[in-house]
């Protein structure tokens, strides 16, 4: 396998070391938010859930 390395300034590491959870590595963490995101079924949350989940979005948006 090879390897690459990748520059990013501080700013973008500081928020990426915010993101990556404690338990996996680098290489991990970047497959984990690079995998296409699966569909969510019609009717899977209650209207409470999802206003929570958008309310989230928002101010992960708002953070970035």
């Amino acid at each position: 396998m090879s390897r690459t390395s990748i520059t990013v300034d501080a700013v973008t590491k500081e928020r990426l070391d915010q993101l990556k959870r404690d338990d996996e590595t680098w290489d991990e963490y970047l497959l984990r938010i690079s995998e296409p995101e699966e569909p969510i079924e019609a009717g899977a949350w209650s209207d409470e859930e999802a206003d929570r989940a958008k309310e989230s979005i928002r101010k992960s948006r708002e953070n970035w």
